[in-house]
């Protein structure tokens, strides 16, 4: 028999469905018999694909990502901020151009507006501040963890959503300001137990890159497209990436100059090869500068100039960065760089600024591969046991008090013996179990046992709290947390 329940207020009438009805103040419950409405036959649900859900084993692993993040991002001053997970489809199209929706999750509201959830964040803090950066203090240095949509094709490391750390430092524009956004990227890898073995941060910059390109007799209309063949010259390799510069039309001398620094890419490489090329050898100076402020954070040996690291967007205007994992097995960490005119784009005031983006796919599939997943082994502080029925009042009052004083505390919620108890103790992990049985109730009183050595003493329950505070050394017990920023991983 099912239980049908509706409810009115003071009294009922003839015509109403009996069910639930308040009386004067009395709730009374009347049964109505459903056993003629048939059931819908049972559906099955599939996760939508590129999608996750997160139990809690994984959640621990996202929110230990997160902590990290908020730890090292707060560590260097920087200020969270959000927004809302829609915008304006032209928001996009303005930034990227029109062919990028076909990778939004876009349609038109039920006002006839065209939006679509946020693929990226830095156009959302671009809308953001075009309205309010006028009357602020700069450098605005403002740092979000927003969960991102795009409709692509999954794959290990890329998801059609993921959670991404945005760092961006706006009104600055001084090399001190790009080195100190890579530093936070540094070290949000590093304090998730990381180290330079582990990873690299492989630089370069748009700038470097045009006097390159101009001193290798490329005309600036065919900048971009050059940029577009040498930024994905890592994976297609450098036969392809010469048939690539070739199809552009280059004479002979550009191409083989720019595969051979697609195929030897390092700094001394190019120095000795632009070294009486005076634009060349200016616009490596910011790149000198970058590498002396991190080098005396004590962060140069995770630096790694890359010639090919000149990241698609065209919105990139100056040093540009990406994290890669040693093993070159992971797509890209993170990467970012300078973007000193995406503001203009969307209203705002022409100010400077330089940012990056840190998804949390491809990390959580490093910290997997390198054993450094955060325990998410069941806990707690106390799982209190009372013996009879007699005594579960003084057990919830002794709990509510625990929970008060910031102890986690668990108990049975049906009726068991203390054995059963003492089991399911162990199973959620509880650090100690606190007894009340007849004698204790009668003397005001617990057993406070130490579920791991054994050791048990009693104690009165008007001082429990103090007690349990005294015996994990005047505090709460908090589980250890993650590495700080300069602890590499051992």
């Amino acid at each position: 028999m099912f239980w049908g329940m509706t409810h009115s207020v003071a009294g009922s009438r003839a015509d109403e469905p009996r069910g639930t009805r308040f009386d004067g103040g009395t709730l009374n419950f009347h049964p109505r018999r459903l056993d003629s409405q048939p059931m819908p036959p049972a559906r099955s649900f599939s996760r939508l694909p590129g999608f996750r859900d997160f139990v809690p084993g994984d959640l621990a692993l996202r929110n230990h990502i997160f902590d990290t993040w908020r730890r090292v991002s707060r560590g260097y001053g920087f200020r969270e901020y959000d927004g809302p997970p829609l915008e304006p489809l032209d928001l996009y199209i303005e930034k990227s151009g029109p062919e990028i929706v076909e990778q939004l999750y876009s349609f038109d509201d039920k006002g006839g507006r065209q939006i679509t959830l946020r693929p990226e964040m830095t156009p959302t803090l671009a809308r953001i501040l075009a309205g309010r950066s006028r009357g602020m203090p700069k450098p605005i240095r403002w740092f979000s963890m927003p969960q991102l949509f795009r409709y692509e094709r999954s794959q290990r490391g890329r998801l059609r959503e993921h959670f991404q750390l945005n760092v961006d430092i706006v009104g600055d524009a001084g090399v001190a300001a790009d080195a100190e956004v890579l530093a936070v990227a540094i070290d949000a890898v590093r304090g998730l137990g990381l180290g330079d073995d582990d990873f690299v941060a492989r630089v370069n910059d748009r700038r470097l890159v045009a006097e390159v390109l101009a001193a290798a007799g490329v005309d600036a209309d065919g900048h971009a497209a050059c940029l577009g063949v040498i930024d994905k010259a890592g994976r297609a390799g450098v036969a392809k990436t010469r048939i690539g510069l070739e199809a552009l039309g280059l004479d002979e001398s550009a191409v083989a100059t720019l595969t051979e620094l697609v195929a030897d890419g390092s700094w001394e490489q190019l120095g000795r090869r632009f070294r009486d090329v005076t634009p060349v050898r200016e616009a490596m100076e910011p790149l000198e500068e970058h590498a002396a402020i991190l080098g005396a954070m004590g962060l140069g040996d995770y630096l790694h100039f890359d010639f090919t690291v000149v990241r698609g967007l065209a919105y990139y205007t100056g040093i540009v960065f990406e994290l890669f994992d040693r093993a070159g097995e992971m797509r890209a960490i993170c990467g970012g760089g300078r973007y000193d005119r995406l503001l203009e784009l969307v209203g705002g005031e022409p100010l400077p600024a330089v940012g990056f983006g840190m998804g949390d796919v491809v990390l959580g599939e490093l910290l997997r591969d390198m054993g450094l997943v955060p325990d998410a082994t069941p806990s707690c502080d106390y799982h209190v046991i009372w013996v009879g029925p007699e005594q579960r009042a003084l057990g919830l009052r002794a709990s509510h008090r625990l929970r008060a004083a910031g102890y986690s505390v668990m108990y049975s919620l049906r009726t068991q013996g203390v054995g059963r108890q003492l089991k399911e103790a162990s199973r959620n992990g509880a650090a100690r179990a606190v007894i009340i049985g007849p004698s204790e109730a009668a003397a005001g009183s617990a057993t406070v046992r130490d579920l791991t050595t054994g050791r048990q003493e009693v104690v009165p329950l008007d001082a429990l709290t103090a007690s349990v505070q005294a015996s994990s050394g005047g505090s709460q017990a908090e589980p250890p947390g993650p590495p700080s920023p300069g602890g590499d991983r051992t």
